[in-house]
């Protein structure tokens, strides 16, 4: 990676055709699918690339709940079940390992109307949960198809087990994103480049380092797109999106990388290679140190550990908090500005980023080379849609 350390135009050149501000999960797949595409780009970041929300430890990728389907729901779905090759590819293309499993959710069932709740969902798996020959299952079972892992009296009622759920190493992912894009033809990357203004009708972008020229941008900048997306839309009423903190933290302990992802009322449980064990997360909408933890992931901790016995003991080697994007309508936000069609949205993921950034990106370059996109993009992500939301809210 190079870092703009010295003033004459941090591309080296007066303009670039895409130029992409912010290098988390997004603005990575969005670089691949310039370079795939190839399209003279520049990807920039303010500091260091995945050093943001996209650098925490989760790694949870987690459908929706399979009952009232939806064209938001099937693009979700078709996301996750294309994410596996995707990330394939680009272990082969690099020689790293993303942590990627699919390993399954289990969700206890603590009361009898879960578990009616839980069956219907059973049938409605059946009905949507497929593709090209593979199936997908909402399986209710009595008992924990893996013995030792999750505290039976957790759920006196059952348990749910999808097989469609997976998890993958956040930081491992963009390693090899990064190691992809560094032997790339098409994109060059710069760090230490912070974006303080776009004017996307004269398509400049204002930097710390001089102006960058472009023909169209595609801002994936986390929670510091809205502030530039908010003072280039007039006749809102609020803000497009916010941060929201999250905290997790990473436990050393000897359990098998194969185990299901535990979840039960916002605790994430996801066992990782080498024995580690991720918990997480908050989402505080009120916080005075986006960057401290404190007692709300001391509380995560010990509910885990109370729900998974085998992590009683276990070393907590990191604790860690970031901010998350999340858009004024918490769907992805992504797509062409309607009043400066050269600024292109991607951003707001909150919760969802890494199971559905692939697409989301592929999106996004396509529009912004006006190709047309190989999947419908459910009209609620669309930044165009936010910014309807904002229009008329009271």
């Amino acid at each position: 990676m190079e870092r703009a350390d010295n003033p004459p135009g941090p591309a080296g050149q007066s303009s670039v055709d895409l130029l992409i501000v912010g290098g988390g999960i997004m603005g990575l797949w969005a670089a691949v699918h310039a370079e795939r595409l190839g399209i003279q780009t520049l990807l920039v970041d303010a500091n260091s690339f995945g050093q943001g929300a996209s650098g925490g430890l989760l790694g949870a990728l987690m459908p929706h709940m399979p009952d009232k389907w939806s064209g938001k729901k099937r693009f979700q779905f078709d996301a996750l079940v294309a994410l596996e090759e995707e990330i394939a590819v680009l272990e082969v293309a690099t020689g790293l390992s993303a942590g990627y499993r699919r390993a399954g959710r289990l969700i206890p069932l603590p009361k009898p109307h879960l578990r009616e709740i839980a069956l219907g969902h059973s049938r409605d798996a059946q009905t949507h949960w497929h593709q090209g020959g593979r199936e997908f299952h909402w399986h209710v079972v009595d008992a924990a198809p893996v013995p030792g892992w999750i505290d039976p009296a957790a759920a006196e009622s059952g348990f749910v087990f999808d097989t469609l759920a997976a998890r993958v190493a956040p930081r491992a992912l963009l390693k090899a994103l990064l190691t992809f894009l560094s032997g790339a033809r098409h994109v060059r990357l710069l760090e230490g480049v912070s974006v303080q203004g776009i004017d996307p009708d004269r398509g400049v972008a204002t930097t710390n380092k001089g102006d960058i020229l472009f023909g169209r941008c595609i801002l994936s900048a986390g929670h510091s797109s809205f502030p530039i997306l908010d003072g280039l839309t007039r006749d809102r009423k609020s803000s497009l999106g916010q941060p929201v903190k999250g905290q997790a933290a990473l436990l050393k302990a000897d359990v098998d990388a194969s185990l299901p992802v535990i979840f039960r009322d916002g605790l994430y449980i996801v066992p990782h290679e080498g024995g580690m064990v991720a918990i997480g997360s908050t989402s505080e909408n009120r916080f005075e140190d986006p960057l401290s933890t404190d007692g709300q992931l001391d509380d995560l901790l010990a509910a885990a550990r109370s729900m998974a016995p085998a992590l009683l003991g276990a070393e907590v080697v990191e604790r860690w908090a970031g901010l998350r994007p999340k858009a004024i309508d918490r769907d992805p936000m992504v797509g062409a500005h309607p009043d400066h069609p050269s600024l292109i949205a991607l951003t707001g993921g909150f919760k969802v980023s890494f199971g559905l950034a692939h697409r989301l990106a592929e999106a996004a370059v396509r529009e912004a080379v006006d190709m047309p996109s190989c999947f419908t993009l459910p009209q609620t992500f669309t930044l165009a849609s936010h910014i309807a939301v904002v229009s008329h809210k009271m």
